[in-house]
């Protein structure tokens, strides 16, 4: 075998006990992705999910040395671009299996974690090589060379790091692939290489039949944001903002696949800014429409972004979920974060606009972005009940590698948690950023706080209730039962 591909993931480490019902389990995007790549220039690949198949890094190890593989690959992301790193410390105990079981086997680590790190992954994992970039032109290169152990083959390698000695070595950077070489260069995901039958939509997706959340698949229709949000690190591996689409005739393939082969319904559009080219949208919901296929869609979108004169077209397609990224009560902690100039009338309106059309609101808000106390925090909640979206994701800001936030975190010499699954929104030792107006603790106190406060509100429960039933409205009781153990929450009372 050319090439073996690893997707490492910890559901129960990262989100404690809603691992086992209420998380999702996706498949890795990425991972297939380079594995379509790669075989499609000739190479014979595999791919082990660890989330999916909850294998041990010792069970893993075994596996590959059966398959005994030119090169391993360890390819790190996550069910968004934020999850790459805190699927770095199994990623580290899996390399370290490698090297303990087969040292002679080659092995490369690659994803949006070591794009933003690469010198310190180097240093930090007992991998032979890190992938700065894309990683595709990177495992391509390797796999063209004729002896990995020969270090002067290394030297031709895009994007690569290595050791020379102990120090890291970097031989330039990779480019990324052109919009017009997408279709060849990443012709697709390589389900037949994925365990598709392990995979599970979230919860929230299927609210209403929450019985039917497999068969589930995520795919990206477009690569990176043009957009520089001071708490998102989505374009570490692409080395700047911008975005690249594949064509809507190419997207339809692979959904026809899905339907066709895999039997699929529930598909999440895992693109940062699906709906910023209207009419390639417009394009894809007609293609869809053709069809008649019956997709349980979401995807994400930007205040800002949102066509109102879309949003029946997307309907009619099956996009039942919008995601906004809504962050703050605050225009100007938004303004700091970089997150648009829009107002908070203008979230309601489009807030209002995408309900009416019949589509369901996912609202995203981040408690502790650098210019927030215990007041604006509060605003945030408080339009976060206002606006009454289906669901909401209330997270800590964190200083992501590669996000502006880690750069300012290390400036001024905020503490980061110790280990990299702790930069988990659900972890045990979870450690968001302080403001410089409120503690990590006060920041993460008022965060659990405040989505007990949202998920037990009588106006949110009976919004459930005649949207999606009394099932689920048990189903989020059941959940509020659950409680995460933190180490660092403070304890004062939500106002």
């Amino acid at each position: 075998m050319d090439l073996m591909i690893v997707s490492p993931g910890n559901n129960k480490v990262i989100y404690q006990s809603l691992a086992a019902e209420y998380a999702a389990i996706e498949p890795p995007i990425w991972a297939a992705l380079l594995a379509q790549g790669v075989r499609s220039k000739g190479y014979e690949v595999k791919i082990v999910d660890q989330e999916a198949e909850g294998l041990t890094p010792e069970a893993i190890a075994a596996r590959v040395l059966k398959e005994c593989p030119r090169l391993t690959a360890i390819v790190v992301y996550g069910q968004q671009p934020s999850a790459s790193t805190q699927n770095m410390t199994m990623a580290g105990e899996m390399a370290a299996a490698f090297r303990k079981q087969a040292p002679e086997l080659k092995t490369i680590m690659l994803g949006g974690h070591p794009s933003a790190l690469p010198g310190q992954t180097l240093r930090e994992t007992a991998v032979d090589f890190v992938g700065q970039g894309e990683g595709i032109y990177t495992l391509l290169d390797l796999l063209a060379a004729g002896d990995l152990s020969d270090p002067t083959q290394w030297k031709k390698v895009r994007g690569l790091w290595h050791r020379e000695g102990e120090r890291p070595v970097f031989t330039g950077v990779a480019p990324v692939v052109p919009e017009k070489e997408l279709e060849t260069a990443l012709p697709g995901m390589a389900w037949d290489l994925l365990p598709m039958k392990a995979y599970r939509a979230h919860n929230w997706h299927c609210f209403g039949h929450p019985d039917r959340r497999q068969p589930y698949a995520s795919l990206y229709t477009s690569l990176g944001c043009p957009f520089k949000c001071s708490f998102c690190c989505i374009n570490a591996p692409f080395g700047r903002p911008g975005i690249r689409y594949w064509e809507p005739e190419w997207v339809i393939r692979e959904l026809d696949l899905l339907a066709a082969r895999y039997g699929v319904s529930n598909v999440k559009i895992a693109d940062e800014m699906f709906v910023l080219n209207e009419a390639r949208v417009a394009r894809l919901c007609d293609l869809i429409i053709e069809r008649g296929y019956r997709f349980n869609f979401w995807a994400y979108a930007r205040v800002d972004t949102v066509k109102p004169e879309l949003l029946a077209r997307l309907k009619r397609a099956g996009f039942n979920w919008l995601c906004l990224g809504i962050e703050s009560g605050s225009a100007r902690v938004r303004g700091l974060a970089q997150k648009g100039r829009f107002q908070e009338d203008e979230i309601c309106a489009i807030v209002g606009r995408i309900k009416d059309a019949g589509i369901h609101v996912l609202g995203n808000f981040i408690f502790g972005l650098p210019d927030d106390d215990l007041d604006s925090m509060q605003r945030t909640l408080d339009l976060a009940l206002r606006l009454n979206c289906e669901m909401v994701n209330f997270c800590s800001a964190m200083a992501y590698p590669g996000s502006q936030l880690y750069q300012l975190a290390l400036q001024r010499g905020w503490p980061l948690p110790a280990q990299w699954h702790d930069f988990s929104q659900h972890s045990y030792e979870q450690l968001p950023l302080p403001t410089g107006k409120i503690s990590a603790g006060e920041v993460l106190g008022f965060r659990d706080r405040a989505w007990q406060a949202y998920f037990t509100n009588p106006a949110y429960l009976e919004l459930v209730r005649q949207k999606f039933g009394q099932p689920t409205v048990d189903h989020l009781t059941a959940l509020t039962k659950i409680k995460l153990s933190r180490r660092h929450a403070a304890q004062e009372e939500v106002v």
